[in-house]
């Protein structure tokens, strides 16, 4: 471990804030389809399996992306697989838009899925590829910070648009059906994306390993700092060869891939198998069926993201001061206690002739504020940490191929969640939430034994620190 560097901090954070806007696309499109659900099923006669699949469709497409992503960018470099994806999300998101039926719309939700799954890989390896190593940790977080900023943007104007037009179901006074436009208006930040991404130099650590040394040691004197020579020379012997990165270079011994990518696989498991998604795709239709005005279960929604983003804030400023490990067990059990809290809520609730819970009053505001202290111990421990952790946690050569397959089993594991959770609902409530919170607990213990501090270690040290900041033998 090194003392600071003193790079040039403003370059390293507008360049991390461009890159992170692949994390704004992501959080778009996570909360975009939440508004739309209800119109989707009147408008097409659709049921709960149905709408399963069209809203988790876009993490199939996602968690491909995401595989390819890797290997992707250690041929065309950084900036250019974040170009690519966002003119696919641009266009995507006007398919979506004028879909005529549900198999049409579910295309173009994979299609996009492709664009968010790239932009999920490529933004946290790129952030940790050009952030000294003292503010890694605040810089990588931005990914996670602009992942909730555009799942706020959405549901804010999801939230504009319904009410300009009544309901999702209806026409906006300027043309159209209102759910429409909410997929339309994606195509914004899209665009905003790939303007940033022509405005950004390539990773430093691409650039070593393509043997383009001065170009390299540009762009580290000005977003790194430090001994620019001496880096290059340690950047260099990370690699371990001559030849181009590969995704090839994850496999090992475990179960055909390295300990250090199974560790960040289970990460990523573990971030979503705590339900975390069902809040931003279900949440309107969830508070409406427990007795919620459509108007409400709107606003209760933008009430949850803005929740998101203060937790998220905070995490910046906790990341890089008290760490990685610690923020995660915290997390695990502030998520847990208010899970446990939902399902016994709902558990105990009356059910109408559907079996949908009836909460009383004092049963409702328990169970919005649990949500809600679920929201905010995820969005100051596991949304932003697993992000950055994905991103330093491994060698610079497997760096990107490794983020790869472990984001690919992030968008797997986020589409089972998605997926699994109208039929979970059905059956109860209390069965879905409480299952979320044993997957809470479950992920402390695994944090407690498997995860080391990275807080403050440079790139090039992870390996030393023990196979990329994780116990690799037992």
């Amino acid at each position: 471990m090194r003392g600071e560097p003193q790079g040039g901090t403003a370059s390293a954070v507008f360049v991390s804030i461009a890159a992170a806007l692949g994390g704004f696309l992501f959080g778009y499109d996570t909360a975009v389809i939440n508004g739309t659900t209800g119109a989707l099923e009147v408008q097409w006669g659709i049921g709960s399996v149905e709408t399963g699949v069209v809203v988790s469709s876009a993490l199939l497409g996602c968690a491909v992306g995401a595989w390819f992503a890797g290997s992707l960018a250690n041929k065309l470099g950084r900036p250019r697989v974040m170009m690519i994806a966002a003119v696919v999300f641009f266009i995507t998101s006007l398919g979506s838009a004028l879909a005529t039926g549900p198999l049409d719309l579910t295309i173009w939700r994979v299609c996009g899925g492709l664009a968010i799954g790239a932009a999920s890989v490529i933004a946290p390896a790129y952030i940790a590829e050009i952030a000294p190593a003292h503010l890694r940790g605040r810089l990588g977080s931005l990914q996670q910070f602009a992942i909730v900023l555009g799942i706020f943007g959405a549901l804010l104007v999801n939230y504009a648009i319904q009410a300009s037009a009544g309901g999702a179901s209806g026409e906006v006074p300027w043309g159209g059906t209102a759910w429409r436009w909410m997929f339309a208006a994606a195509s914004v930040p899209a665009f905003v994306y790939f303007m940033c991404s022509l405005q950004i130099p390539e990773s430093p650590r691409y650039l070593v390993a393509k043997q383009e040394l001065d170009k390299a040691k540009t762009i580290l004197a000005k977003y790194v700092g430090g001994d620019v020579d001496t880096k290059i020379v340690e950047i260099q012997q990370s690699l371990h060869s001559d030849r181009p990165p590969r995704i090839s270079d994850v496999r090992g011994p475990r179960a055909g891939l390295l300990p250090i990518v199974w560790v960040g696989i289970f990460l990523s498991m573990f971030q979503q198998f705590v339900g975390i998604n069902v809040i931003f795709y279900y949440s309107t239709s969830l508070w409406q069926t427990v007795g919620f005005s459509e108007n409400d279960a709107f606003l209760t929604s933008v009430i949850n993201s803005i929740v998101n983003i203060a937790g998220t804030i905070l995490a910046i400023y906790l990341v890089d001061r008290v760490g990685r490990k610690k923020l995660l067990m915290w997390g695990s059990m502030t998520m847990f206690i208010a899970l446990g809290t939902m399902a016994v809520i709902f558990a105990t609730a009356d059910v109408d002739a559907e079996n949908n819970p009836i909460l009383g009053d004092v049963q409702g505001v328990v169970a919005l504020i649990a949500a809600n202290v679920f929201v905010f111990g995820f969005a100051f421990t596991w949304g932003p940490v697993v992000w950055v952790l994905l991103g330093e946690m491994f060698p610079n050569r497997i760096r990107a191929s490794a983020l790869g397959v472990a984001a690919a089993a992030q968008w797997i594991s986020n589409w089972l969640i998605t997926v699994t959770f109208p039929e979970l609902a059905q059956t109860g409530l209390f069965l879905a939430y409480g299952l979320y919170a044993a997957f809470a607990l479950i992920s402390f213990f695994f944090v407690a034994k498997m995860i080391k501090e990275t807080k403050g270690v440079e790139l090039e040290d992870m390996e030393a620190l023990g196979g990329g900041a994780v116990r690799t033998a037992d």
